[in-house]
């Protein structure tokens, strides 16, 4: 999941690759989102508003470690290198 390994867009709140029209998220007047995934954004609102940097650090890397088969360690360190640099939480 690190942003050099695929190509854009990602998306600005967790970074999951956004490939398919259906990853992208909704605005409230239902077009697509440009910048945000369905997991994050739905109806032109976030779809967790309150969540903390570190808790989707955590979030992403419990993901990333069940989908590329890596230990919890190294998906933490692997999140902690791009999720701080997305749109959301610069």
């Amino acid at each position: 999941m690190d942003q050099n390994q695929f190509k854009g867009p990602f998306c600005q709140s967790c970074g999951m690759p956004l490939r398919e029209e259906e990853d992208f998220g909704v605005n409230a007047d239902g077009t697509k989102n440009q910048d945000y995934c369905h997991f994050c954004f739905l109806n032109g609102q976030f779809r967790l508003p309150n969540i903390s940097m570190e808790r989707m650090i955590d979030k992403v890397a419990e993901i990333m470690a069940r989908q590329i088969n890596i230990s919890g360690a190294q998906a933490k360190k692997m999140a902690k290198s791009f999720i701080p640099k997305l749109k959301r939480w610069c």
